[in-house]
């Protein structure tokens, strides 16, 4: 299945971008067969048509609105120093059905910029590659008490490494209690952890604190892990 991006409606275009892509890259052929989806849903199936620089799809079949991964995951993480980290996660993230990415600026935060158009291409690469028709939500850069203001503290979790605070184990929330959100968002810290004065901001908001284990992992690690743990609940 060679999946691509574009638009379904009001009509059928694939993105530019991606008809470069077709035609000089991967030198596709008059007549192939190809599927194309807006990444919200939706899902078209045709051959390749060719006019001049421009490449068309004579559609056979659209299908709509098709299902999401259930429960979603909405991770909240700081930038690590290296990008290169950062992308990583989020390649694998997407991979593995995340819903939605925002990226937040703490007090220990290092780096203080990132390419946002960059980090929606690769996840829509990444989207793609593992044949989703629902692309995932990435979010710019925002300061962390911005990201506080609109946060449901019912269904947040905070990942941090202070072992003298209380932390629920994550396997925990699959109890009855917490097992039946439709929507989990986890925060996860920059390389030095979350201040003690935004874990008790958290705290006094509501949010839960939980453990991802006894080791101490690497800021995109920690966001791969709970990606893995939310994928383990899809099924």
């Amino acid at each position: 299945m060679k999946l691509f991006f574009g638009q379904i409606f009001p009509e059928i275009l694939i993105d530019s971008d991606e008809q470069q892509h077709i035609a000089k890259v991967l030198r596709m052929r008059e007549g192939e067969e190809i599927y194309l989806t807006d990444g919200k849903g939706n899902l078209a199936k045709g051959t390749l048509i060719f006019e001049g620089k421009k490449v068309t799809l004579n559609v056979s079949e659209v299908k709509e609105n098709l299902p999401d991964f259930s429960p979603k995951l909405h991770i909240a993480i700081a930038p690590t120093k290296n990008i290169d980290r950062i992308e990583f996660f989020l390649e694998k993230a997407v991979e593995m059905g995340i819903s939605e990415v925002s990226f937040i600026l703490t007090e220990q935060t290092e780096r203080k910029n990132i390419s946002i158009d960059k980090l929606k291409k690769q996840a829509i690469s990444a989207s793609k590659q593992s044949l989703r028709s629902h692309f995932p939500k990435i979010n710019d850069l925002q300061k962390f008490s911005e990201f506080m203001k609109n946060l449901n503290p019912e269904n947040t979790f905070v990942a941090h490494c202070n072992e003298n605070l209380e932390r629920i184990n994550l396997n925990a929330l699959r109890e009855p209690q917490h097992d039946n959100f439709e929507t989990y968002t986890f925060l996860i810290g920059p390389e030095g952890d979350f201040s003690d004065k935004e874990i008790h901001q958290l705290a006094e908001k509501g949010v839960k604190a939980v453990s991802l284990g006894n080791q101490r992992l690497r800021t995109e690690t920690a966001g791969i892990f709970v990606a893995a743990w939310n994928y383990d609940k899809m099924f």
